[in-house]
């Protein structure tokens, strides 16, 4: 039996409906439910109360200010996570964690905070643009200190002229850079790639750093689709 092919209406209904399915996966965003498949087989049940709490902000904070963000978001991530160096928490000297790994011990260091601030921002829909890992000096002991360390911070930018904000593991409040004279930078980065002083454009390819990639690699075997 011939059908008649679907009058225009038909057509728009359907449109719709693919429209909306599409929209409503965008706006899921991370898989939770692979990643925290991956999240079990590796570290056990133990982290999975730590990875609801984190779900649970990112789908409640979607909707709210990006200052509203940037506040959750460090505010979560200072008080759930427990700061340590590579050496203790994972036998080397230097290691960059992906958001689950650092979910899944509980603990990270100063690179490890700034990596999930920044994948945690961009999943609540933050510009990429806007979010850097920054390298500083950190003084210790103050400003007029002759000591300092290598410390990272998460940056956030406004607008593409304006004065960053710092998201630092160790200070809750989030300062602009001009309050915090104890804090020198190296260079920043993000996917887009490596920046270098003030400069708005990157100056060199995001790939030169292999930790990133290795890391990108890691956060993509365990179900994120990020660039």
């Amino acid at each position: 039996m011939l059908q008649r092919p679907p009058s225009y209406l038909q057509k728009i209904t359907i449109w719709l409906l693919i429209a909306t399915s599409l929209a409503l996966h965008a706006a899921a965003g991370l898989d939770f439910d692979r990643l925290q498949k991956s999240l079990v087989l590796r570290w056990g049940q133990t982290p999975v109360r730590l990875f609801s709490d984190w779900q649970t902000l990112i789908n409640e904070a979607r909707n709210a200010t990006e200052t509203d963000k940037l506040k959750r978001i460090n505010d979560f991530f200072n008080r759930r996570i427990q700061f340590g160096d590579d050496q203790t928490i994972w036998n080397a000297p230097d290691y960059w964690a992906t958001p689950l790994e650092t979910i899944g011990k509980g603990a990270g260091d100063c690179e490890d905070f700034a990596i999930i601030k920044y994948f945690s921002l961009k999943e609540l829909g933050v510009a990429k643009e806007k979010l850097r890992l920054t390298y500083v000096k950190a003084k210790i002991g103050g400003i007029s200190s002759n000591i300092s360390q290598a410390h990272m911070v998460l940056t956030y930018y406004p607008s593409t002229d304006a004065e960053p904000l710092v998201l630092d593991n160790l200070l809750n409040d989030i300062r602009p850079a001009s309050r915090r004279p104890d804090l020198t930078p190296v260079f920043s980065f993000n996917s887009d790639g490596i920046f270098t002083g003030a400069s708005a454009q990157p100056s060199g390819s995001v790939d030169k750093l292999s930790r990133w990639k290795d890391l990108i690699s890691k956060m993509k075997a365990e179900g994120y689709e990020t660039d």
